[in-house]
């Protein structure tokens, strides 16, 4: 369920799928990259960089463990990477992205729809109290959860199942990651995220334009929506 993003607004010498001699410095290196693209897309985003908080949660995270043995070689390119069961790691700049518009403090409580490889999680348990993912593909789960636990990320509570019916047992959450995409906006999602709180997902069709959309809910429960970026993610499987 972990998107195959593809960013169409960014342009210049730093655009997606550029390349990098990997030396001890390619996390600095790609680091880079994504604040480049961060200026590139601040008229649309209103992020001109990441906070000190995203960006060393997002430095510290080895992506290299979270790709195929195959990818390797890719694991700092700022783009997707296949991770088996026809799903994608997520381009870098876009987990950065998403990650910085929750505005996550460190007493939160984060659920994230869609494991996938567990990359986008690592970054969360960087930043929040509590993160809970949900991923509908039985593999991908059980090699997320072995991963996670391996670098050190084993809080990361992670279960099986249809992440657009949320996890009610665990709600409500400050803050809520879909990383793949559902013509609309789960109801369960929106009714599970806390007033104040904070969800960014992917809307649109499999194969049609999609919107990276910002949902926020107001203290007195009210739900407003922002577009932020076109994209193109895999679909919300089950929802």
């Amino acid at each position: 369920m972990v998107g195959k993003t593809l960013h169409r607004r960014c342009v210049g010498a730093q655009s997606i799928g550029r390349c990098y001699n990997h030396t001890v410095d390619e996390r600095d290196e790609l680091m880079a990259v994504i604040e480049a693209e961060m200026r590139d897309t601040a008229r649309w985003t209103g992020r001109s960089r990441l906070s000190p908080r995203v960006a060393a949660a997002l430095a510290k995270v080895r992506r290299s463990a979270f790709v195929s043995a195959n990818a390797v070689g890719a694991a700092y390119d700022n783009r997707p990477l296949p991770i088996g069961c026809g799903q994608t790691i997520s381009q870098p700049f876009v987990v950065a992205l998403m990650t910085e518009l929750l505005d996550l403090q460190p007493s939160d409580k984060v659920l994230e729809v869609g494991t996938g490889s567990g990359y986008q999680a690592a970054v969360l348990a960087g930043l929040a109290d509590t993160v809970c993912s949900i991923e509908v593909i039985p593999e991908l789960a059980h090699r997320a959860a072995t991963v996670l636990a391996s670098e050190g990320y084993g809080s990361v509570m992670l279960r099986t199942g249809n992440g657009a019916l949320g996890w009610l047992e665990e709600a409500p959450f400050d803050a809520i990651i879909v990383t793949a995409a559902a013509p609309a906006i789960p109801s369960a999602l929106v009714e599970q995220l806390r007033p104040g709180g904070r969800m960014v997902m992917p809307v649109g069709p499999h194969h049609g334009d999609q919107d990276l959309v910002l949902i926020t809910k107001s203290e007195t429960g009210e739900v407003t929506q922002r577009i932020i970026l076109q994209v193109a993610f895999v679909p919300l499987t089950g929802g």
